[in-house]
């Protein structure tokens, strides 16, 4: 009897656990069709742009120049990548955008990391708020373009012990000087969320501002962190970018876009691809910080549709 009744008290447990796994994943599903069909419809907004150029006079050039193909960029990535290498075109940008995704992942993490405890001691200390988030705001008014070169002399003659402070170091730094400012700026939204009840109720415990801040600011602040890191994430591939063509790094996806633009003339649909490569790097950043979304928001309560 013992037995039956455990297994009677389980199964509702199991199957709410089966049916948000189901939903998750019907979600996910409808969520990748959607994006297909976007891409699809983008495909086909593009041809049709460029066929009606050929009849309607357009505000902008509809050329093979300045407007390739669809099938000719498919068809450019199996090109060779400089005349008689053995390296294509989709084999180049695969490579760069690896090595500028790795930059901007690590860039990232320091940006994150950065931004969280700036949010901690501005919710901590009222004057620290007060003193640093004008700071924080007034950093992201400086043009990156302009900040990168100086970033990389200042970088290039710091040395810590054995470690040189290289480019590749100073374009992760340039990345993480573009995530840090919306996770700073969401996660003290957050932290400032919880209910002046629930407040009392955490002190009627007697609990210290750490507890307070891993048992309530933290768990209350996830709806606010997670977009943050969305924006985050794509501050930092674009910082990458820029970074890499500013300063001339060698083996990125910046780098390649800046050596196909000086072949547009004759190969535009090369740069068409690098672009396309800059893009996945962003898709694939916003994958991963959706993948956490998901596993953060995973244990708060659902809306449920009517």
């Amino acid at each position: 009897m013992s037995n039956a009744a455990t297994l009677e008290q389980r199964s509702p447990a199991g199957n709410k656990r089966s049916s948000g796994l189901a939903r998750r994943l019907r979600n996910g599903g409808i969520s990748t069709l959607w994006a297909l069909a976007g891409i699809g419809i983008v495909v086909l907004m593009w041809e049709l742009v460029k066929w009606l150029g050929g009849f309607i006079p357009m505000p902008f050039n509809t050329s093979d120049k300045t407007m390739p193909h669809v099938w000719t960029v498919t068809a450019e990535m199996g090109e060779p990548l400089v005349r008689g290498s053995d390296v294509t075109v989709l084999e180049a940008v695969l490579t760069a955008a690896s090595r500028s995704l790795l930059l901007a992942f690590g860039g990232f993490l320091i940006g994150v990391t950065v931004g969280l405890v700036l949010a901690v001691i501005m919710q901590r200390f009222l004057f620290a708020e007060r003193g640093l988030l004008p700071f924080v705001i007034a950093s992201q008014t400086v043009p990156l373009i302009a900040l990168a070169p100086l970033i990389v002399g200042i970088g290039n003659q710091i040395r810590i012990g054995p470690l040189q402070v290289t480019t590749t170091y100073s374009v992760m730094f340039i990345a993480a000087y573009l995530a840090f400012f919306p996770l700073s700026v969401g996660a003290l939204r957050g932290l400032q969320a919880p209910s002046p009840t629930s407040m009392e109720l955490m002190r009627s415990y007697a609990a210290t501002p750490g507890q307070m801040l891993r048992k309530l600011r933290f768990p209350s602040s996830i709806p606010y962190i997670v977009p943050a890191l969305k924006v985050s994430a794509a501050a930092s591939v674009v910082g990458t970018v820029i970074a890499e063509i500013s300063i001339g790094v060698r083996g990125g996806i910046g780098r390649l876009l800046l050596e196909s633009a000086r072949q547009y003339t004759t190969q535009p649909a090369k740069v068409y691809v690098a672009v396309l490569g800059a893009i996945a790097m962003g898709l694939i950043v916003a994958a991963l910080v959706t993948a956490l979304d998901v596993y953060l928001t995973r244990n708060l309560p659902k809306e449920n549709n009517a």
